[in-house]
């Protein structure tokens, strides 16, 4: 969308998606007690001492990837952890599983994209881990990278009305988002083999 190339509504969009992701983090990291979470090859030792907003600016600093990556990576963070219930996102595995959706979409989306070895160093991991990264991720989605123009319209549109809200979102419009995940319980509920596009509404 052509909004997304205003700097404002980049801003706007990355300090939004990053609150949404560590929401679903911090969520899943109380829920850890209470439900076999799998541990990957994204999953680190320690947290990150940097921030999820600062990691996700600086991805997109230095990648120089398009705007609609963004959307397209939060896509595909959808479908993995929808795909990967075992697999929640939490604040140990939260910055390796967003540089690596940011670097697929770019592969995927962009005609010039830096490789893997410089995303490493973007993202602060070694280049073989990036590479260990990518494949498990590509795996993790069954491979599925296309994007149709509804599905990436769809969650523009999310966001586009999410941002707008100047107050912290009611339970009632929680219960209705996008899901990043099954297991996340803040449901994006937006069904792509749904030839409808309804979305469903599940309790958190």
């Amino acid at each position: 969308m052509a909004e997304l190339e205003n700097p404002i509504v980049m801003n706007k969009t990355i300090t939004f998606l990053s609150s949404l992701v560590q929401r679903v983090a911090e969520s899943n990291d109380l829920n850890s007690q209470f439900q076999i979470q799998k541990v990957s090859v994204f999953h680190g030792l320690t947290r990150p001492t940097i921030s999820i907003q600062s990691y996700l600016e600086r991805i997109f600093k230095y990648a120089n990837c398009s705007p609609s990556c963004l959307i397209v990576a939060y896509v595909y963070l959808d479908r993995f952890t929808q795909k990967q219930p075992s697999l929640p996102i939490n604040s140990f595995n939260v910055h390796r599983l967003l540089i690596t959706s940011v670097m697929v979409a770019a592969k995927f989306m962009d005609d010039l994209y830096y490789n893997n070895a410089y995303y490493a160093k973007v993202g602060g991991i070694s280049t073989a881990e990036m590479n260990f990264l990518e494949v498990d991720f590509l795996f993790g989605l069954s491979f599925n990278l296309n994007v149709t123009p509804t599905t990436f319209t769809t969650y523009c549109s999310y966001l586009q009305r999410e941002m707008l809200m100047l107050q912290p979102p009611l339970q009632s419009s929680i219960d209705s988002s996008l899901s990043l995940g099954k297991s996340l319980k803040l449901h994006l509920c937006f069904d792509e083999d749904d030839p409808s596009h309804k979305q469903q509404q599940l309790a958190v």
